[in-house]
């Protein structure tokens, strides 16, 4: 046991001295060895180097594969008699119960004088995270109590302006909507007449004018084609006004709808140019 205690010393200072015959050192930490599932949990390394030796920022994400990264913090750097120290500060959280290591993560540098790039490993880090305990028989509560407002004169007295303003902005907005409204052109509704509707209508006023009666026969069949035209230049939208008698039957012939009357129109439209 005596002979333990004396080498113990010894080992110490062989290790301490290792680290100082080092140019660079890594020292990781975290705030605490206990937290809470979902806490923000501090994690720190700080790199000692001599003031010679230039540091690359260390990429952490592949060590931290255990954890969550919340946020990393700029760099913190200070500069002492024989050397610096730069530390980098991450935010992190675990969401789980049990105990955690982070692994030893990597910082590359090298020194003025060389471009060959070494690597300092620093020391694993092992923290517990805890679950909330619950009390499985404790009443349900809400998690705050309900805030309540104390009633006095100057609240009722504000609630009641409140109210009768907007009271006014409702009334003053309807007299608007209701002066807009009045002034807007009432629109007539208009109502289509069918085309076979019209055509009979002044078929009707053609046989009243009794045209053929007063041997009028060309002018009577002027008038009677003019409406068969406008009939379907209405029901079949041909521009029949514009066409000739065999133009009108090369369209009638392309509406699936007029096969009934083609025969009929093509004779009536043919006797009719005669006449004319």
């Amino acid at each position: 046991m005596v002979k333990t205690f004396k080498i113990f010393p010894v080992l110490f200072l062989l290790i301490v001295a290792e680290y100082s015959a080092q140019p660079v050192s890594v020292l990781a930490s975290v705030d605490s060895s206990d937290f809470l599932i979902g806490d923000y949990i501090t994690y720190s390394l700080e790199v000692i180097a001599d003031k010679n030796i230039k540091i690359i920022s260390p990429f952490i994400r592949d060590s931290l594969k255990e954890v969550e990264i919340i946020k990393e913090l700029d760099p913190a750097s200070a500069e002492f008699e024989d050397g610096k120290t730069i530390t980098y500060i991450y935010t992190i959280s675990y969401y789980d119960s049990g105990t955690v290591t982070i692994p030893s993560v990597a910082v590359q540098y090298r020194t003025q004088d060389s471009d060959e790039m070494k690597v300092v490993l620093s020391n694993p880090v092992t923290f517990t995270v805890h679950t909330i305990p619950v009390e499985q028989q404790a009443e349900i509560k809400d998690v705050k109590e309900p805030l309540t407002i104390p009633l006095d004169l100057e609240y009722i007295l504000l609630i009641a302006f409140i109210f009768l303003i907007l009271i006014a902005l409702a009334v003053y907005f309807y007299l608007q909507y209701r002066k807009k409204k009045s002034l807007l052109p009432v629109k007539k509704k208009v109502i289509k007449i069918p085309a076979h509707a019209k055509a009979f209508a002044a078929l009707g006023i053609l046989e009243s004018e009794q045209l053929w009666q007063k041997g009028q026969v060309k002018e009577y069949h002027s008038k009677i084609t003019g409406i068969i035209r406008n009939y379907f230049e209405e029901r079949f939208n041909l521009p029949a006004l514009e066409l000739t008698t065999a133009e009108q039957l090369h369209q009638l012939k392309r509406v699936s709808s007029a096969e009934k009357i083609l025969e009929e129109t093509e004779q009536f439209l043919n006797n009719a140019d005669l006449v004319k």
